[in-house]
């Protein structure tokens, strides 16, 4: 692995799209105590199923720490690698490289500085430096070159990428006062199309309300495919969502991608505000004498907070009513891949979701 400090664009790399070929996927095994409640038995549960409805049609490698190994290759069927790899939580869309391609199709990864969603202004845990070493010790494994970016912070879940010169994310999240306060939004948006090859970049304003991530574009809008995205979507002006979504909304009704389309809008419903309770607040290890979730507490629930695999849609579900009603909709935006909804729960306890917990590795030329 040769690190490297030019920039991916002025090399002719760009960010592929998810829905593009995969060669993989990355997981981390749950085990933080302050995240995932009751020792994270149910959290191990819900990873296991996520990694096997992916493996239907790609591999996945599951990074699991020294104390966590044995459990994860005994919780994990075969045909699905485990690595061990020590990390400081389970969000590998965050820590992992964000990897680009060139025309030729060589892959290599970028490494950006993680700071645990804010650092020391509002980030969720500290320290973060076992975080920070994931995204090179991945392109080790991997044998991928790697780009040294650690002079920005940034996070996967907080960039979409169309494949095609587009790439979208929010304000609440990029511009926020613990990233990269000393930027502009002009030399935060000359960053990322330099490092992601974007010729044009999208901001929406504000993402799922309660979002700790400081609202990343991955929980509330997605490419489906160039000029298509899913938005999440509710028809309760009550509901404080209701404005963040209609913001988005109405950004992306005025907005044309770098190709000079006009942005294609599919309203994903979500399902009703799902809550933290007393039982799972109490299985919750506390933080520097702070409890980590409040019963009563609102979570960041969201239907497009799905995994795109070479031949599915793994998308989280809520038992909810809309949960029929978001799969149906994929299901049109993705006929040629099988919808897989998975109880998401006790993922979403932890603070995200099914995207979160996953990094697409693209389709490589060797």
């Amino acid at each position: 692995m040769k690190i490297l400090h030019t920039t991916p664009a002025a090399d002719g790399f760009f960010m592929p799209a998810e829905f593009e070929e995969h060669d993989g996927c990355f997981m981390i095994w749950p085990e933080r105590a302050d995240s995932w409640q009751y020792g994270g038995i149910a959290a191990k549960k819900a990873f296991a199923k996520v990694a096997m409805a992916i493996a239907k049609s790609e591999e996945v490698t599951m990074l699991a720490s020294a104390a966590e190994y044995d459990t994860a290759r005994r919780m994990l069927p075969e045909y699905i690698r485990v690595v061990e790899m020590s990390t400081d939580d389970a969000w590998a869309r965050d820590c992992a490289p964000t990897f680009v391609k060139n025309k030729e199709g060589e892959v290599r990864g970028i490494d950006w500085y993680f700071n645990a969603w804010g650092g020391l202004v509002d980030g969720l845990y500290f320290p973060w430096d076992k975080d920070n070493k994931v995204a090179r010790k991945v392109c080790d494994l991997e044998r991928l070159d790697c780009y040294d970016a650690r002079d920005f912070v940034l996070e996967g879940g907080s960039i979409h990428s169309d494949g095609e010169g587009t790439v979208m994310v929010t304000e609440a999240c990029l511009l926020s006062k613990g990233r990269n306060p000393d930027m502009t939004k002009d030399e935060i948006e000359e960053k990322l199309k330099q490092y992601l090859g974007a010729k044009k970049v999208i901001w929406l304003e504000r993402g799922i309300y309660n979002d700790e991530t400081n609202e990343h574009v991955d929980n509330i809008c997605a490419f489906v495919k160039p000029g298509e995205v899913v938005l999440a979507w509710t028809d309760d002006e009550e509901d404080p969502q209701y404005e963040l979504s209609k913001s988005c909304y109405d950004i992306l009704s005025q907005e044309t991608d770098a190709c000079g389309r006009k942005i294609v809008i599919h309203k994903l419903p979500l399902p009703k505000p799902i809550c933290m309770q007393k039982e799972e607040c109490e299985g919750l290890a506390w933080m520097e004498d702070e409890p980590t979730r409040t019963d009563g507490e609102r979570l960041a629930a969201s239907y497009v907070n799905f995994y795109i695999s070479n031949g599915a849609i793994v998308m989280p579900s809520f038992g909810d009513p809309a949960d029929h009603a978001a799969a149906e909709i994929l299901g049109e935006l993705f006929p040629e891949r099988e919808i897989i909804p998975i109880s998401a729960r006790d993922i979403l306890i932890g603070g995200g979701n099914i995207h979160c917990i996953t990094q697409q590795l693209p389709k490589a030329v060797r």
